[in-house]
C-alpha cells in the first residue's frame, strides 16, 4: 500500500508540473520516500521473543514470477535460519526486512535445483552484509559438500574482487562463501530423527522424506520454547512426516494439484511440447496433493496448515480452491496457500498464531 501511494505521488507531481524538470525531481523524492521505507530496514528487530516462520520462496521449477523458489526463513530469539535457498530467497529475505547479515545457517532438504540455486547469494548478501570473518554454516544430508563446495568455487573469483575493492574490514576473505555441516541421516523407511543443532533453546531435527528418486530427502522441526514447525521439503506421503509433526503447532508442506497439473500435460501434449508434457507426467509420483497432506496434517494433530512449493502456477488467488481440492474437507485446522512474504509468528505460553505480510515488491 506505501508503495502505491509513493507512486501516486510521483504521478501528482509529473502530471501537475508536466516538465522534465519536474519529472526529475518527481524520481528524486520518490526515491527518497522507497530509501527511507526500505533501506537498512531491519523488521526482525521488534519481533518478541519466540518462533517466526516467513515464506521467503513458495514456488516450484515451474516459472512464476509472483514466487521465488523454496525458502522458509525461521526466526527463533536471536537465531535467523533458513531452509533450502532456492533462486529468489536471498532477495526476497532482503525485501522483507529480515537483515541477510544476520542468517546463522541454511538447512537443505535436499539438491534439487530449486532448491539450492539461490545459494550463492544467500552467501554473498549474508557475507557481505555483515562482514562476517567465517563462512556460512550449509547443513544437508550426505552430498551437501560437493553442493557448498560447487557454489565456493563458482563465486571465489567474485569474492576475491568484492574484497579487492571494499577491503577486508568489509569483505574478510575468510567470511566469503560457505561451509558444509553434513549429517547422518536415519535409516530409509523409518521413522527416526536425528538433532542436527541444538543451542539457545532451539532445537532442530531432521527426519527422512519420500522423494525418490532422490535420496536422500529431508524435512526439519524446529522447536523453541514450547512452539514447533514443520518443513516438510519435497515428499510424497511420509510416516516418517506424520511422526515429525505430531503436535505441531505450524507445517509448511509442499503441494502439488494433480487435476491442475493433467491440464498442463494435456496442453503441452496438444502444442506438440513433449519432453516438457512428460515431467509433467513424472511429477505427479514425488510429490504430495493437498488432499493427502491435509489427511497427514490431520492424523498429525497439526495446529496450522501451510502449502508451499505451490504446483503448478496459480496467477490467481481466485484459483486457490481449485488447488485445494479437497483438503479443506479432510483437515479440520486453518490453512492457507503460502505466498512470498507471508510471516507467522508463535509465541510462547501461547497456542496463537499470529499472521502478517512482509514487502517483497
Amino acid at each position: 500500500m506505501r508503495g502505491k501511494v509513493i507512486v501516486a505521488i510521483a504521478i501528482a507531481i509529473v502530471v501537475v508540473g508536466g516538465f522534465a524538470g519536474l519529472q526529475r525531481q518527481a524520481g528524486t523524492v520518490v526515491l527518497a520516500m522507497a530509501l527511507e521505507e526500505r533501506a537498512g530496514v531491519d523488521r526482525t528487530r521488534d519481533l518478541p521473543d519466540g518462533l517466526h516462520v516467513a515464506l521467503c520462496g513458495t514456488g516450484s521449477p515451474l516459472p512464476d514470477p509472483g514466487r521465488a523458489d523454496a525458502c522458509t526463513a525461521i526466526i527463533a530469539g536471536r537465531h535467523i535460519m533458513v531452509v533450502d535457498s532456492g533462486e529468489g530467497g536471498a532477495r526476497n529475505i532482503a525485501l522483507m526486512g529480515i537483515p541477510n547479515g544476520r542468517i546463522d545457517a541454511v538447512f537443505l532438504t535436499h539438491f534439487h535445483s530449486d532448491h539450492i540455486d539461490g545459494l550463492g547469494p544467500m552467501m554473498l548478501l549474508r557475507w557481505t552484509g555483515s562482514g562476517a570473518t567465517s563462512p556460512l554454516p550449509v547443513y544437508g544430508p550426505p552430498g551437501v559438500e560437493r553442493v557448498v563446495a560447487g557454489f565456493d568455487d563458482a563465486y571465489a573469483l567474485d569474492a576475491g574482487y568484492r574484497t579487492a575493492h571494499h577491503g577486508p574490514r568489509i569483505a574478510p576473505p575468510t567470511g566469503a562463501g560457505g561451509v558444509a555441516r553434513p549429517f547422518a541421516v536415519p535409516p530409509r523407511r523409518s521413522n527416526d530423527q536425528v538433532v542436527v543443532f541444538d543451542a539457545d533453546g532451539l532445537r532442530v531435527t531432521a527426519f527422512r522424506v519420500d522423494h525418490g528418486p532422490v535420496d536422500p530427502a529431508i524435512g526439519y522441526r524446529f522447536d523453541y520454547k514450547g512452539r514447533s514447525v514443520v518443513v516438510s521439503g519435497d515428499t510424497a506421503a511420509s510416516p516418517a512426516l506424520v511422526e515429525a509433526a505430531r503436535g505441531a503447532d505450524l507445517l509448511v508442506h509442499e503441494g502439488l494439484q494433480p487435476r491442475l497439473v493433467k491440464l498442463m500435460t494435456a496442453t503441452l501434449t496438444k502444442r506438440d511440447v513433449p519432453n516438457t508434457a512428460q515431467i509433467t507426467r513424472d511429477i505427479l509420483s514425488y510429490h504430495a496433493s493437498p488432499a493427502l497432506v491435509a489427511r497427514e496434517a490431520q492424523t498429525a494433530g497439526v495446529r496450522f496448515l501451510v502449502f508451499t512449493h505451490v504446483i503448478p502456477q496459480l496467477p490467481s488467488r481466485m484459483m486457490y480452491p481449485a488447488y485445494l481440492g479437497d483438503a479443506r474437507r479432510l483437515y479440520d485446522g486453518p490453512m492457507m496457500v503460502g505466498e512470498d512474504g507471508m510471516m507467522f509468528s508463535l509465541l510462547p505460553s501461547s497456542h496463537a498464531i499470529d499472521f502478517t505480510r512482509l514487502p517483497v515488491g
